[in-house]
């Protein structure tokens, strides 16, 4: 009898075990899954917001080239074929060294103008087990005016070539449709045209993005300067565009009062007037190539 009820109890047990394990897996999955962190992707479509920059980074590894132009003024009438005749161009690199540094270079025919600078990615928008409401990105650039000297006779310096932008890109997807952007921003010039100019320049910058279709969006930006910091036939720039998503291509198409395409000259060397019609018509088109296979899949 003893026997029997010890055989029935061993039975009994390796019956109940598989139902035991099964029991805990189940509590593994579903009573101590660990809480997940979902990011904001896409908040803008490229690294600019229309010539200004965005919080957004190439990808780790991955080369952008972008090809930056303006066109004349499209009031300077049907001679110059309303601004199409001229043009301003910049050239530029920009390579994701990690998902949150990247080094960008480019070199403006506006000036002659060399630049270069650095973006990093502190804060990513996020909710879930981390919850940040904000991407917040510091940018730094230097530029170069290759300029011939305007007046060679006298002691020239290098140092006066050169000037610096500092800023704070804060931007927030508020949904699927819109996102907006605040750009803090201070400019040093070490070199200014007339004595009624500071050397230091404090600016505000405003932009957002408006997405039309799955490929489309509305994209603006403006800036407002300190007065009293820059010339005194400077404007606010303002600009508007387009972005067109077509495959590896992203094309961007925009009207400004801003002739220049590089930080520096973009903030302190806009004269165009919207009321007058000093409207400059241009496009940016960027390509990326991947010449770094990430080691692990990036989080987007």
């Amino acid at each position: 009898m003893k026997k029997t009820i010890l055989l029935f109890l061993v039975f009994l047990f390796t019956s109940l075990l598989p139902a035991i394990s099964f029991s805990q897996d189940l509590m593994d999955v579903f009573g101590q899954e660990e809480p997940q962190t979902d990011y904001a992707y896409a908040t803008f479509k490229t690294t600019r917001v229309v010539s200004g920059h965005s919080v957004e980074n190439p990808a780790s590894g991955v080369l952008l080239f972008m090809i930056s132009h303006n066109f004349g003024k499209v009031n300077s009438g049907g001679y110059e074929f309303f601004g199409l005749d001229n043009s301003t161009i910049r050239l530029g690199l920009e390579y994701g060294i990690t998902p949150y540094l990247t080094v960008g270079v480019g070199r403006s025919s506006y000036e002659k103008t060399f630049d270069g600078f650095l973006k990093a990615r502190l804060l990513r928008q996020s909710k879930g087990a981390k919850n940040m409401p904000v991407t917040l990105t510091l940018f730094t650039s230097m530029d170069l005016n290759s300029m011939k000297w305007q007046y060679p006779e006298r002691k020239n310096y290098f140092s006066s070539r050169l000037s610096f932008v500092h800023q704070v890109l804060i931007a927030r997807k508020f949904s699927n449709s819109l996102s907006l952007q605040l750009t803090p921003t201070f400019i040093h010039r070490n070199l200014v045209a007339t004595a009624s100019e500071d050397n230091d320049t404090y600016a505000a910058g405003f932009g957002g993005r408006y997405k039309i279709t799955q490929r489309v969006s509305f994209n603006a930006e403006y800036f407002y300067i300190l007065p009293g910091t820059v010339a005194d036939n400077a404007e606010n720039p303002l600009s508007i565009g387009f972005d067109i998503e077509t495959g590896g291509h992203v094309f961007q198409l925009h009207f400004s009062n801003a002739q220049p395409m590089f930080d520096r000259g973009l903030i302190t060397k806009t004269t165009g007037k919207w009321q007058n019609g000093d409207i400059y018509f241009g496009f940016n088109i960027s390509r990326v190539f991947t010449i770094r296979e990430p080691s692990a899949p990036e989080s987007r």
